[in-house]
């Protein structure tokens, strides 16, 4: 017999019983019942109950057992009783006698217990990750990352994608987000930086003729911990394809995301094709590009009905350059006066002087509002907005940008007070049509409105011909249950094109060259059309798992400081280290502590 195991303690059924066989795991838990001793053995597998009396040769060591020590078992199958059985176990139905024990490992006193799923500070679970890891929850999210991206990895091979690995260390970006950089010792002075994206190193790849690619990517950015970005370090399914359009990227990416969320949910799935909203359609109807579909509530425009209205605030409001955007709020009716006022103090934390709002119920209009608009006004409201009566209508009045955000927000808070956001479902679309520039007030200029390297739609001629505050870029993102799981682009592979793009931008050509030149002289030797995209893994892992927080799915995460305490990272380095790689240190000065 092996020396540690002849099964795994997920493996034993009824059929074994009256075999002699061996388990080895961790003590996950004990219960004394005087004459006999019961233990749950754990393994990776899963868990097997393990008995030993009290005669047994070996049963004072296992009353000394702490939980997860490391235990190898030898013995017999037996059955359960009747009334014994655990049907929540696949090994419930047997048990094992235990003849002879070996204590492989002994646990100290436990900082955090693995039994059970009890509520942890996060610095203690960071710290003993190890520990937190063996936690059930925790244990199953990482296997379904593990699992999830080994689907992707198929299913990209299964289309005729080849997987490519692009460079660790590489030249710092002039663009994007905080470079983490990486001093070089034979070059004085010099640094590496660890890519933010394989974006260049990708479209080269399509320069090189590869054609189809992809990779589980590492990425590195200085950024600050949210929910579904972790400090430092993440991991995106990355792609890039030559000679497509953005119709060939869709059809290729469409069937690999739907399979796996299919694969690993029973949640009902958006099918192929997924909706395709124009950016300004989601900005007006959702109030931002990341629409959660599951919530029914249609932001619309009421700005004219509102134009030389009674209600003075709006009017002169509109008569300034605001916008009124109107939220929706089915079966509001009835609530109480609570229910609004609460909203209204939401807004007003979210910087906005209120949320407005038209009470329809009873055949009329209820409402401060609603008493300095005329029938007719108050009509066209219910008729737009598509109310009933029983519902109600929120008001969000400023600036376009202003507007849209607040009228966003409270679609959110107000689906999810009055829970009309659809359980079960995960509901995808593409955002198309981002807007290739946008006019900044504060320099007072044209400057690029999300990602340079799009094609704009119309190529040199929108760029030479169009206002380009109306051209629109090749951009697009997928969003799943109002979470961005990544962003693409069909790229501009044509320096001339490029070099247009960016002198409407503000950038000279001798500019673009210094920062850019690399990939503008690879697109001098002749570059396919091309373009890709790079769905975030951790994300699509969090959205399946059910978890909030990014950090659920992540083996070893870092905390909001993007410290990791298990490690003590980041941490001081030696003189000599330093020496090494010709830096001096210049340290911010403490600030004094204040007198006591």
């Amino acid at each position: 017999m092996h020396a540690y195991r002849s099964h795994t303690c997920v493996a034993l059924r009824p059929a074994n019983v009256g075999e002699t066989v061996r388990l080895s795991g961790w003590v996950h838990r004990k219960r004394d019942h005087g004459q006999l001793l019961f233990i749950d053995l754990r393994d990776h597998y899963g868990i097997t109950q393990v008995v030993l009396d009290s005669d047994a040769r070996d049963f004072r060591l296992a009353e000394s057992l702490r939980a997860e020590s490391v235990i190898t078992v030898t013995g017999q199958v037996v059955a359960r009783s009747a009334e014994t059985v655990n049907a929540n176990l696949p090994t419930g139905g047997i048990e094992v006698r235990v003849a002879d024990l070996v204590l492989q490992s002994a646990a100290d006193e436990l900082p955090l217990p693995v039994f059970g799923e009890q509520e942890y500070p996060e610095e203690t679970r960071l710290k003993y990750r190890y520990l937190d890891l063996r936690r059930e929850r925790t244990h199953r999210n990482m296997m379904l990352r593990s699992q999830v991206i080994s689907s992707l990895r198929r299913r990209m091979i299964d289309q005729g994608f080849t997987e490519f690995q692009t460079p660790i260390l590489t030249a710092s970006s002039p663009e994007g987000a905080r470079d983490f950089l990486v001093p070089s010792r034979i070059h004085p002075g010099k640094f590496y930086a660890l890519p933010q994206a394989p974006q260049i190193f990708k479209q080269l790849l399509m320069v090189a003729g590869f054609d189809r690619y992809f990779q589980i990517a590492p990425c590195f950015r200085d950024e600050d911990a949210r929910a579904d970005r972790s400090p430092g370090e993440f991991y995106q399914l990355d792609v890039e394809m030559s000679f497509v359009t953005q119709d060939d990227v869709f059809a290729a990416i469409e069937p690999v995301l739907e399979g796996v969320f299919r694969e690993f949910s029973t949640h009902v799935v958006t099918p192929a094709p997924f909706p395709r909203i124009p950016f300004a359609e989601s900005m007006l109807k959702y109030g931002n590009d990341k629409p959660d579909l599951r919530n029914p509530i249609v932001i619309t425009d009421v700005t004219e009905i509102f134009r030389g209205s009674g209600f003075g605030l709006f009017a002169r409001q509109v008569e300034a350059g605001s916008v009124v955007r109107a939220i929706p709020a089915p079966g509001a009716g009835g609530r109480p006066r609570s229910f609004y006022d609460k909203l209204n103090d939401w807004a007003r934390s979210e910087g906005a002087g209120g949320l407005g709002y038209v009470v329809f119920e009873g055949g009329e209009a209820k409402g401060p509002i609603a008493k300095n608009l005329d029938p007719e006004r108050l009509a066209a409201i219910r008729a737009q907005t598509g109310v009933k009566d029983g519902d109600s209508v929120f008001f969000a009045a400023d600036k376009p940008a202003s507007a849209a955000r607040l009228a966003g927000l409270a679609r959110t808070r107000i689906g999810q007070e009055l829970g009309l956001i659809e359980e079960g479902t995960f509901k995808f679309c593409w955002i198309v049509d981002f807007p290739m520039f946008e006019y900044d007030e504060d320099a007072k200029q044209v400057i690029f409105s999300h990602n340079p390297f799009s094609m704009p739609q119309g190529g040199m001629e929108a760029l030479q011909t169009q206002d380009p505050l109306t051209i629109n870029a090749f951009q697009y993102d997928i969003v799943c249950n109002g979470i961005e799981l990544c962003s693409g682009a069909i790229r501009n592979h044509s320096p001339e094109t490029m070099l247009e793009a960016f002198r409407i931008a503000g950038y000279p050509p001798e500019e673009v060259e210094r920062r850019f030149g690399g990939m503008l002289n690879a697109f001098r030797y002749g570059a396919p059309p091309h373009g890709g995209l790079a769905p975030g893994v951790d994300r699509i892992v969090m959205l399946l798992a059910d978890e909030q927080n990014i950090r659920e799915v992540t083996l070893f995460p870092m905390n909001q400081k993007a410290e990791d305490l298990m490690m003590n990272a980041p941490s001081e380095v030696s003189a000599k280290q330093l020496r090494e790689l010709h830096i001096r240190l210049a340290l911010p000065e403490k600030k004094p502590t204040p007198a006591s």
